[in-house]
């Protein structure tokens, strides 16, 4: 990128797309080859393989004359959103909120999110506000996710801006600036935005902010501002999302196990896209977002920031009967079977992992509420 471009749009390399660029990246989608084989394969799995030479071509065309009235990211996100209407109807038994009559219709926030699953966590903050009446968030997404260019130009299309997790030393500090920098000005010119409280899903259940966050939040403000400030201005709410079923849970569990036997876990070069698509298409029962109250009060160091963080995710997370039924509290019996059932399903090594994953949000909230008496 030459000095000039860099000057007017200093964001350019990890923002979303704007509306003048909808146009040519959703030709280049149509054109993208990788991207045609990936939408095949996901609408006819069974039939993909020996007859994908057929297909594709008829994919390519559906998919053009799909998106060929779309002419700003409003429109792209229209189409999300009646492919969410499907996937909610199939997936899950409920979709319930609360807390969003704390927040403004007009006002900006950074929602600062425990998170379960890669693209439905982000997703179901959006449909709640959407169904409120509200404007979509703008998401962050880590570079780790989007190693095919067709997923990072979806990503962008759709709001997502890229935390650049692969840079080391230096480049590091600069991209960290970068996305603070990105954040701030998102928020002040009236955009929302997602974040996960930590690097990668809480496999465990154990919903903790990195206090790093707190940090990186902070690095574009240091010379301006206090910590203070920085949160008064950045409108904080933190954001409690509970999924009565996990469609992930097998996999992290066996993770996990396989962590705790031989110290260490090789990921499959799919694996995260594998995720993604689980995530979107398995059982996830009933599924609640809670907003928390926006941060306000005294902070004296980033740690304080994240405890407070966590503390309204704790004690606002609704518990489902698998959470209880886990953390050993009374349940009915058809419960308590369904979800012994779902143990049963893994292996006998990684079922503790499995029933400490769903026990865990049952356990802080305890903690929490004991800390408030």
């Amino acid at each position: 990128m030459n000095a000039d471009k860099q000057a007017t749009d200093p964001f350019q390399s990890i923002r979303p797309y704007r509306d003048s660029e909808v146009e040519a990246v959703l030709q280049r989608l149509i054109r993208d080859d990788e991207c045609i084989s990936a939408l095949t394969r996901y609408q006819f799995p069974r039939a993909f393989g020996p007859l994908g030479w057929l297909l594709k071509p008829m994919v390519r065309i559906a998919v053009a004359a799909r998106v060929g009235d779309i002419e700003n990211v409003n429109g792209f996100q229209m189409m999300v959103a009646n492919y969410m209407q499907k996937m909610i109807s199939r997936t899950t038994t409920r979709v319930s909120c609360s807390g969003l009559e704390r927040l403004e219709a007009g006002e900006s926030y950074l929602f600062v999110s425990n998170h379960r699953d890669i693209a439905m966590d982000p997703a179901f903050v959006n449909w709640v506000r959407y169904q409120g009446g509200m404007s979509t968030v703008r998401i962050a997404i880590g570079d780790n996710l989007l190693s095919k260019p067709y997923v990072s130009d979806l990503m962008r299309l759709n709001k997502s801006f890229i935390v650049n997790r692969s840079a080391k030393g230096r480049e590091m500090m600069t991209a960290l600036t970068q996305l603070s920098a990105y954040i701030d000005h998102s928020v002040v010119e009236g955009n929302s935005v997602w974040i996960a409280q930590r690097e990668g899903r809480a496999k465990d259940g154990n919903d903790r902010t990195d206090a790093a966050l707190m940090k990186m939040l902070y690095m574009s403000h240091r010379k301006q501002r206090s910590l203070n400030e920085m949160v008064a201005r950045l409108n904080i709410v933190p954001v409690s999302i509970s999924y009565e079923w996990d469609p992930c849970d097998a996999l992290k569990a066996q993770e996990l196990a396989a962590v705790a036997m031989n110290g260490s876990y090789e990921k499959s070069e799919f694996e995260d896209i594998n995720s993604i698509v689980r995530g979107i298409t398995g059982d996830k029962g009933a599924v609640h977002v809670a907003f928390g109250t926006p941060l306000e009060g005294e902070f004296e160091t980033p740690e304080q920031l994240a405890a407070e963080i966590d503390r309204q995710i704790h004690l606002n997370y609704r518990l489902h009967p698998t959470n209880l039924a886990a953390a050993g509290e009374a349940v009915s019996d058809s419960q308590q079977q369904a979800f012994e059932a779902r143990l049963a399903e893994v292996d006998v090594e990684a079922r503790p992992f499995l029933q400490q994953m769903y026990a865990n949000p049952v356990l802080n909230q305890k903690q929490a509420e004991q800390e408030l008496s």
